[in-house]
């Protein structure tokens, strides 16, 4: 296919979202399954300009100063895949499966707005209720923040120490570009694709068999160094999921000591006992019934809580998401974090750690339910955690904004994590 013919297949499959109010995974996939001549690049191709789209939604609709379907996707080839109107015009001639070329007053306005300054609240590309949640988390830099999380994201491994190293792992993906992180002290990251490329499938790569590396932002690989896990610790891995973090802790612990994962919901585990047993991990018990925890109760050194979230750290990875989200989701979320606080505090031991993190950017979600559960707990103390960092990261002083009570941010402008926040309370020995 042509770029004409992928550019009105994935307007096709925005439409279909728009009518039918369905998730844009679920969209493609039917469109690929109903379109079965389509080879993979250029599904991937589509899935580029899809999702650039709804990165984009706001900055291509205002670009094209034409806010439907078609004027979006025409913008998001602009802004992401960097092609002129013109070289635009140029591919679609001749290809009669490609929608209507953009007219002379498109052209002109285009020019026109490209030599304009994008407003903040459209550059920003998000829903004009979150800028104050936005504002309130990055203060001036929130439109440059929320512009970064509607960039393309890269793709995010983890060397499993258990099993091999990060030099290793960058040799053996040598062809990919894959370079070390900045931060996480085993991460390796993929830059961005660009225009209609694609990132290599790493889990065909041999060393991904073997149980060399899992795939994880730099933020949650973050997450997990800052827990202060040792070797020979007791911990509650207590919203588990598929066990990206239960794993990282494994191997920071190197197989020593205790580690327990649970989910309340018990599907979110299945994928868990694959990546166990191909990462040789041997320290994790998993529990998926509450009931079985209750023996642990007051005796874990730490207890992790990656809580169910809004997300919003992730929009990058679901742009989708972004235009769906509710002021009302966000107080249920709030609202089932600190039920799940309160639950889970009680299996930390005296002077254990107690360690609250999220992928969301508001702080909502973040420091007023770290303050608010301090507040009505008085035997949890907030560690600091201006020093946490310091100890923790030395280099990388800059790449984080921390608060010495109010946690710790990752964002995909400063850092080059998804958005991800960590925060840690001592109880009282």
């Amino acid at each position: 296919m042509r770029l004409g013919g992928r550019l009105a297949a994935a307007i096709e499959v925005l439409r279909d979202m728009e009518q039918r109010r369905r998730p844009v995974a679920e969209a493609l996939k039917d469109w690929g399954l109903s379109h079965r001549f389509a080879g993979s690049g250029d599904r991937g191709a589509i899935g580029n300009i899809v999702y650039d789209t709804l990165r984009r939604r706001l900055s291509a609709a205002w670009l094209m100063d034409d806010d439907s379907v078609r004027g979006q996707a025409f913008g998001a080839l602009i802004l992401e895949w960097g092609l002129s109107p013109d070289a635009i015009n140029t591919e679609l001639t001749g290809d009669r499966f490609a929608p209507e070329p953009l007219s002379a007053d498109e052209l002109a306005g285009v020019q026109r707005r490209l030599r304009e300054q994008m407003p903040d609240e459209v550059r920003a590309d998000c829903p004009d209720w979150v800028v104050p949640h936005l504002q309130a988390a990055f203060g001036e830099a929130w439109a440059q923040e929320a512009a970064g999380l509607a960039d393309r994201p890269p793709l995010d491994l983890r060397a499993n120490t258990l099993m091999s190293d990060r030099e290793t792992v960058l040799r053996e993906l040598g062809e990919t570009g894959a370079e070390p992180m900045r931060i996480a002290s085993q991460g390796v990251r993929i830059a961005p694709i660009a225009g209609g490329g694609r990132h290599p499938n790493v889990q065909a790569e041999p060393a991904f068999q073997k149980g060399w590396f899992e795939i994880q932002d730099e933020g949650s690989q973050v997450a997990a160094e800052l827990a202060g896990a040792k070797p020979g610790m007791q911990v509650l891995d207590y919203c588990a999921g598929g066990g990206g973090k239960t794993l990282a802790l494994a191997a920071i612990m190197k197989n020593e000591g205790r580690i327990v994962a649970h989910d309340s919901e018990k599907q979110r585990l299945a994928p868990i006992f694959d990546r166990l047993r191909r990462s040789e991990v041997r320290n994790v018990e998993v529990m998926a019934r509450a009931p079985e925890l209750e023996p642990l109760v007051g005796s874990m050194d730490i207890v992790l809580i990656d809580a169910p979230c809004t997300g919003s750290g992730t929009w990058r990875r679901r742009p989708d998401a972004k235009w769906r989200l509710s002021q009302k989701q966000v107080d249920q979320r709030c609202r089932e974090q600190a039920d799940i606080l309160d639950k889970a505090s009680r299996f930390v031991k005296p002077g254990g750690r107690l360690v609250y993190i999220t992928c969301s950017v508001f702080d909502a979600e973040n420091r007023d339910q770290l303050e608010a559960f301090a507040a009505r707990n008085e035997a949890f103390k907030i560690v600091d955690h201006v020093a946490l960092w310091r100890e923790s990261f030395p280099d990388a002083a800059d790449l984080a904004r921390v608060d010495a009570r109010g946690g710790i941010r990752l964002s995909p402008a400063l850092s080059g994590t998804d958005g991800f926040y960590f925060s840690a309370l001592e109880r009282a020995g």
